[in-house]
């Protein structure tokens, strides 16, 4: 399986390096579930949203994997408020991309197995692409920094597609998340691939993990001194 992990949704910005990712015929299934409960609470918001032709996150979405000539007409979302658990799982299997939209992971995570599409999705042999969200639930266990969503750190059940590394979505060289970054080094013991906001994303294939855009790595053999003079060279480039 091939598996994508971005900061951002502009995919397209890194056309070249994921040209050889996606094909004309590639069919897409929209996994709409991370949306805010106080945003998307009906059917009429969900289109607000979600919906074509003027959705916001469908326009960005279709734009996005228009760039890999993958028409509109090959992408499909899932609707929290119209599909059943069955006309759900039934986009997945037909689709060759699943894709996990940004916003709130958890949420996102409560949502798909109240639609049971768990095991659907694992069994799923394509392409998966998140990113924000997207990409941090394709990670067995994540860990989201505090921020105005999560006020406090934590660590988060995903989905068990990927292990071994952890992933800092949208760095911005903020404490809070130099701060969560050597925890996780500390505490679980694992590489973390650092996102720097809308800057890029990562490319995991057969145990193979390749970098695309402004990623950093720590590593947890990395002594306190060498981290702190990797932030520190963050903060202030040459």
């Amino acid at each position: 399986m091939l598996h994508i992990l971005f900061d951002c949704p502009n995919v397209q910005n890194f056309r070249e390096e994921l040209k050889s990712c996606f094909s004309p015929s590639d069919t897409v299934a929209v996994v709409a579930f991370s949306f805010y409960d106080d945003y998307v609470f009906d059917e009429k918001s969900w289109d607000r949203v979600y919906g074509a032709p003027d959705g916001k996150d469908y326009l960005e979405t279709v734009q996005s994997f228009s760039a890999f000539g993958i028409p509109k007409e090959s992408i499909t979302f899932i609707n929290y408020f119209k599909d059943t658990k069955d006309s759900a799982a039934e986009k997945i299997r037909r689709a060759s991309v699943v894709y996990f939209t940004g916003g709130l992971p958890d949420r996102m995570m409560d949502r798909i197995r109240e639609f049971a599409l768990e095991d659907v999705l694992l069994s799923h042999r394509g392409t998966v692409i998140g990113y924000s969200a997207g990409a941090v639930i394709q990670l067995a266990e994540y860990h989201l920094s505090p921020d105005a969503d999560y006020p406090a750190f934590g660590y988060y059940r995903g989905l068990p597609y990927l292990e071994g590394f952890a992933l800092e979505v949208h760095y911005e060289g903020k404490a809070c998340q130099k701060d969560s970054i050597r925890r996780v080094l500390a505490e679980k013991h694992l590489p973390v691939y650092v996102l720097h906001t809308a800057c890029g994303g990562l490319i995991a294939k057969d145990g193979q993990i390749r970098r695309v855009g402004h990623v950093d790595l720590l590593t947890p053999d990395m002594t306190p001194a060498q981290i702190d003079h990797f932030f520190e060279k963050e903060c202030n480039p040459t």
